[in-house]
This record gives structure tokens, sequence and C-alpha cells, in this order.
């Protein structure tokens, strides 16, 4: 518990000042260092297994795989609205497999609002103020769009699909 306090203590002191500074645990253990995605835009969702929105993994699967040579997309699994993703990390990585094929990187459950916020997503939702969006993550499948060199260029709305226009005018 003292070092629980003492390791969040540290992290806000020290706020990172850029996404490639993350590194975030895997859905499948290891690490998802992002300063591996340095030169390509990067896609960050909070996703859930029981959400109306789930379908759009199939979109976002298509989407990665169309244009994986400059975009990244990292999935996040999160319960914050509605219980909508109680599995666990194995469960997760099961359903998306198994239903939608997902081979983009996909994150260990976390929190994406709220006091237990996961410092990624507390700094994506701090840049995203700077762009006028003041509580960007309503809820599960929020695009957070960054641009070759890190920086938030877009936050796109939980129902807006992968594959449409509002997000493919960034990659073409």
């Amino acid at each position: 518990m003292k070092f629980a306090f003492i390791a969040l203590l540290v992290s806000s002191l020290f706020a990172a000042s850029s996404i490639y500074e993350f590194k975030v645990e895997g859905l499948e253990g290891g690490t998802i260092d992002f300063s591996k995605f340095k030169g390509k835009k990067i896609m960050i969702v909070n996703t859930a297994s029981k959400c109306g929105n789930t379908p759009q993994y199939k979109e976002l699967e298509e989407l990665y795989e169309k244009y994986k040579d400059k975009l990244v997309i990292v999935g996040f699994p999160a319960n914050n609205f509605g219980g909508q993703e109680p599995g666990s990390n194995e469960e997760i990585k099961e359903f998306c497999t198994k239903n939608y094929g997902v081979t983009f990187p996909m994150a260990s459950k976390i929190s994406v609002k709220g006091d237990d916020i996961a410092p990624i997503y507390k700094y994506l939702t701090d840049e995203a103020k700077k762009l006028g969006v003041e509580d960007p993550v309503k809820w599960n499948f929020t695009k957070f769009l960054l641009d070759e060199n890190g920086k938030l260029i877009a936050v796109i709305d939980n129902k807006t699909k992968p594959m449409s226009e509002e997000v493919l005018k960034y990659l073409n």
C-alpha cells in the first residue's frame, strides 16, 4: 500500500509530456511501448465486449489491416460504462480473437475515467482539453487519433464507425 501511494505520488509529479513515454501492459502479457510507434499515426480506443458499439471491432481490424503501414491501433478494454467489460484479460482476448479476428495491439484492462483513470488516459484527456474537448470519454469506443509526431489531432465520437469518412480523411 505504501509503495502504491509513493508510485502514484511520483507519477503525478512527473506527468508525461509525450505519448511516446508510455509503456502499458499488453492483454497477452508483455509490454506495449508507444515509443515504437514514432512515425505512424496512433488510434487509441477504449473497448468493451458487451456494448452496442462492440461490432466496431470488425471495422477497427479492417482499418488496421488496410493502413498498418502508417497507422497503429491500440485497444484498451475498460469496464467504466454500464459494466460492459466484465471479463478477465484472458476472456477479452479470446472474445476479440474468436469473434472479430483482432490482430491490432490490445492493452490489459484499465480504467479510462474517474478517480482510478489510467495515466495514459489522463494524458489523453488532458490533451483533448487543449483541443477544446472537455469530457472526451463519454462511452465505449471513443477514439483518440494522434499524428506521426505523437500529437493529438482528433477525438472521434464513440458512435463514429472506424471506416467512416470522418476517420479516413486523416489517413488518405
